[in-house]
């Protein structure tokens, strides 16, 4: 594809020669002749001196001789970019023959499923969606249009997910949430979990994420958020729209995340609480009770991020701080114990 076409599609800028052929995106450094690679962060730009790209995405203020689609925004581009150059085939449309596909599901037009995919009583499959290899649709579960499910993938009863949601190999979406009673011998019964899960549109589900069915009513995934590999989800969250959940986030049962929130990375959220709209969490933060819109927070219990990076530059210290300080209190006592005069 020629440049000049390419930033027609893209709807941006260009800058030196439109009519060079690009055929896929590349680092950097790993270019060659043919690839179009990208700078979103100013610091790379002395890198283009040696890339061997035809072309680079950057910003409109940043220069280089190499022929340039620009915009504010080159990752984004890059993202849509590399969509346009690196299709992902769609497999074709029907019923593999060793698919087991119940004769009251309902599959909309140029559906495909997979072989050995189990489709349950009563589903409805939304037009264009595709169910890989080996996925498992319990009864009355609803899927929207052009989403597409990965092999491995499980989706309990009655649980919905919206359209263009894409899940990743082996996530479970629906199992049975945590919930046990312990009687008066000390033995725990299992408290029958009776809710849904919802999945708005233009949701990505990472590989085995578990997301828990609610005890009651439904565990809900608003529209756009991003969830990474291994997050654990339990019974009756919501989480907000386009909130982004790294891998080994854990979120107990009936908490709420808000809009625009960032857990990243290895954060626990203990139950019942509120984590407001735009709020971050750094990596491995622990969050026992409900956080503001907007604030920052890292460490446990979690606080004001630049609380913690304060106190964590000093934790190395403690010993030799500690020891300082029996020194002092040390002389301040001899000097209490002088007699006066």
């Amino acid at each position: 594809m020629i440049l000049r076409e390419l930033a027609e599609r893209l709807g941006c800028a260009i800058r030196g020669d439109g009519e060079v052929e690009v055929h896929r995106v590349s680092g950097i450094e790993d270019s060659v002749p043919g690839d179009l690679t990208f700078v979103a962060n100013p610091r790379y730009v002395p890198r283009l001196a040696t890339t061997r790209a035809s072309a680079v995405i950057l910003s409109p203020e940043l220069q280089t001789p190499l022929p340039s689609l620009l915009d504010a925004n080159p990752y984004l581009v890059y993202a849509r970019a590399a969509g346009i150059l690196h299709p992902q085939a769609r497999p074709a449309p029907g019923v593999h023959p060793a698919a087991h596909v119940d004769p009251t599901a309902c599959l909309g037009e140029d559906v495909h499923v997979g072989p050995l995919a189990m489709v349950g009583a009563r589903v409805r499959l939304g037009a264009r969606t595709v169910v890989h290899a080996h996925c498992v649709l319990y009864p009355d579960v609803e899927i929207g249009e052009d989403s597409v499910l990965h092999s491995g993938v499980h989706v309990r009863e009655g649980c919905r997910l919206g359209r263009r949601v894409t899940v990743q190999n082996g996530a479970v979406i629906g199992g049975d949430g945590f919930g046990f009673a312990r009687d008066g011998d000390g033995r725990y019964e299992k408290i029958p979990q009776v809710g849904i899960v919802v999945v708005e549109d233009d949701v990505e589900i990472g590989a085995l994420v578990a997301i828990d069915r609610a005890s009651m009513k439904e565990t809900r995934i608003g529209r756009g958020t991003k969830i990474d590999n291994l997050v654990q989800i339990g019974h009756s969250v919501t989480v907000g729209h386009d909130t982004v959940l790294a891998g080994q986030v854990g979120i107990a049962g009936s908490t709420r995340i808000g809009d625009g929130v960032t857990l990243a990375g290895q954060v626990g959220v203990a139950g019942h609480i509120t984590v407001g709209d735009r709020v971050v969490a750094t990596a491995q933060t622990g969050i026992p009770s409900s956080v503001e819109a907007g604030a920052i927070v890292s460490g446990y219990p979690a606080i004001d991020n630049r609380s913690w990076l304060k106190a964590s530059a000093v934790f190395h210290r403690l010993p030799e701080l500690l020891r300082r300080l029996r020194d002092l209190e040390a002389r301040v006592r001899e000097r209490e114990d002088e007699p006066a005069g």
